[in-house]
């Protein structure tokens, strides 16, 4: 891919930056490794970072990031364009407002995608593809100012502080000392929901094993949770903790199953292995990468039919997801298992 500008930029004029990053959880994990890119090469830079409330916690979890302000706080909003950057990277891929956020703060260098008519409010307009998955899309964000993204990125690329570690502890009580598997039933979408009987027998797979499950997710998937580990081997954290705080129980698990969500991405971030169930979504742009992940996908004719966080009505009933089976997961949280016991084996051998 190449990568054309109405400026060159040869290095950085200066040591404040902003990034603008609204939307769901998911984009602001995958958005951490530039972050911490663009700090090891300018690490004298003071980065801030303008998201949202339903996502802006996240970036409590790098360390790299000097300063979080709210875009949807009005007087937030208004700092932070009045905030006298060097240089402001707008990392939303499609909607037009963070664009003219960013031509408002005036800064000098204005870096952003190309996906629209956007792409005039840019100093510096970046191509935006929907092959390639979406860390090496920020990655390129950083390409005027000639950061080149690395060959690997290093894991876990979250902080969970020793606060928040404590803190799971005591949610998880004596299941803190065992391994166990962590669940998030939810999706930010119905299309995207596994189903909690599906889920249920999982746990129940799971509990003959002697393996204990943690649910998690926000306060509307409370019920779900209880629903799925009643009368099994489990623990219901659903709607109890802060997004922090699930990250920092997800830290402590052996495996994460999950649908495709922020919740999933937190789980690669950390570098835990994953079980993720794929339907409407592009596993290119979305699905983590790696042995240590096992992405469950039916390649349905009409899949992907997201894009641009937009999904279209289905008219099978989601059967991207629904035909994904109980044996297809259980077999793959029992192979992550067994690999993590296998190298723990070899470690103290």
């Amino acid at each position: 891919m190449s990568f054309t500008s109405k400026k060159t930029t040869t290095k950085l004029p200066g040591k404040s930056i902003l990034l603008i990053r609204p939307g769901g959880i998911g984009d602001a994990v995958l958005l951490i490794p530039t972050i911490l890119a663009l700090k090891n090469k300018y690490p004298e830079t003071q980065i801030t970072v303008l998201a949202e409330k339903r996502n802006g916690a996240i970036f409590k979890l790098c360390p790299a990031v000097s300063e979080v302000l709210y875009y949807d706080n009005p007087k937030e909003l208004l700092t932070a364009i009045r905030g006298q950057y060097d240089v402001v990277i707008d990392t939303e891929q499609w909607h037009r407002l963070s664009a003219v956020v960013a031509r408002l703060t005036l800064a000098p260098i204005l870096i952003g995608y190309a996906a629209n008519e956007r792409q005039r409010l840019f100093s510096h307009p970046i191509p935006y593809s929907h092959d390639e998955y979406e860390t090496e899309s920020f990655y390129h964000l950083l390409t005027p100012l000639h950061i080149l993204p690395p060959e690997l990125v290093s894991l876990p690329f979250l902080h969970i502080p020793q606060e928040l570690e404590l803190r799971a502890c005591a949610l998880l009580g004596h299941v803190a000392e065992t391994s166990f598997v962590v669940i998030f039933p939810g999706a930010s979408i119905p299309e995207k929901r596994w189903g909690v009987d599906r889920f249920r027998k999982v746990v129940a797979l799971l509990a003959e094993m002697e393996i204990p499950v943690v649910m998690v997710g926000g306060k509307e998937d409370a019920e779900d949770g209880g629903a799925i580990v009643t009368g099994l081997k489990g623990l219901n954290l659903a709607g109890k903790t802060t997004i922090v705080e699930t990250a920092a129980i997800i830290a402590r698990g052996s495996v994460l199953v999950s649908g495709d969500s922020g919740m999933l991405h937190i789980g690669v971030g950390l570098g835990k292995p994953t079980v993720s169930l794929f339907g409407p979504s592009n596993i290119q742009k979305w699905a983590p990468k790696g042995s240590d992940h096992i992405v469950i996908h039916k390649k349905q004719q009409c899949s992907p039919c997201s894009r641009f966080g937009y999904t279209q009505k289905c008219k099978i009933n989601a059967k991207c997801v629904s035909d994904i089976t109980v044996d297809e997961v259980f077999a793959a949280v029992e192979k992550l298992l067994n690999r993590q016991i296998k190298t723990e084996g070899n470690q103290l051998n």
